[in-house]
């Protein structure tokens, strides 16, 4: 029995076919996307570049909750419902962001298996991060949690070698992701770097090696 082709797509073929429904824009570094409180009507795909979201709480304090990268997604809220923006987008490294309307992207979902099955995807890996972050909060110290984020920020474990981080990600970044102080960022830093672990000298450039930080004394988790 022969089996049905495995579907493909291209998004950056999509985006040239979605007529009217998307906008390709070039954004500086630190260039807003979108801010808390916009109005949610539309979803975002990463060309090229990093982008950094942020929350911002009722008493003021803001919070890094996740790095984007080519490749990805955003904005998908939209399409469950959100009326307005829960977080700000802002570019971390010169992007070029596509913009989706909402619309658009939900006839393609219909008409476009092969896109619905990437989008899916794409939506699922995007749950299981935030597990892994969750878990990563509730059981790693300091110093794992910024072994993990920036071996993330390398591309550790995907296609090819990690990679340096060409974008100047600031410890105060760095602090706000991983939920402690500049200060105890820099300790570790220093601490990776004398081990051996990165290297950065403007860049950041993470070996393999800084995985065994990440791995020690790691709890089990049981279904």
């Amino acid at each position: 029995m022969n089996r049905k082709p495995k579907l493909s797509f291209d998004p950056k073929v999509f985006l040239s076919k979605t007529n009217g429904g998307q906008a390709v824009s070039d954004y500086r570094k630190d260039q807003i996307v979108f801010r808390q409180g916009d109005a949610s009507d539309a979803v975002f795909y990463i060309q090229s570049g990093k982008v950094k979201k942020t929350v911002v709480s009722e008493q003021g304090k803001e919070a890094v909750v996740a790095l984007l990268e080519t490749g990805d997604f955003f904005g998908e809220a939209c399409l469950a419902g959100e009326m307005l923006r829960l977080s700000t987008v802002s570019a971390l490294t010169k992007s070029v962001i596509a913009r989706i309307s909402k619309a658009a992207i939900t006839r393609t979902i219909h008409e476009e298996p092969a896109f619905a099955e990437l989008f899916i995807s794409h939506l699922l890996a995007r749950n299981g991060r935030v597990e892994e972050d969750l878990v990563d909060q509730l059981f790693n110290s300091s110093e794992k949690r910024l072994a993990r984020t920036l071996l993330l920020l390398a591309n550790f474990g995907k296609e090819g070698r990690p990679e340096p981080i060409i974008a100047k990600v600031s410890q105060e970044t760095l602090a706000e992701m991983i939920g402690t102080t500049r200060s105890r960022v820099s300790f570790f830093m220093n601490k990776f770097r004398k081990l051996g672990l990165i290297d950065y000298n403007g860049s950041i450039e993470i070996h393999s090696s800084l995985l065994n930080i990440v791995l020690r004394d790691q709890p089990k988790i049981r279904d």
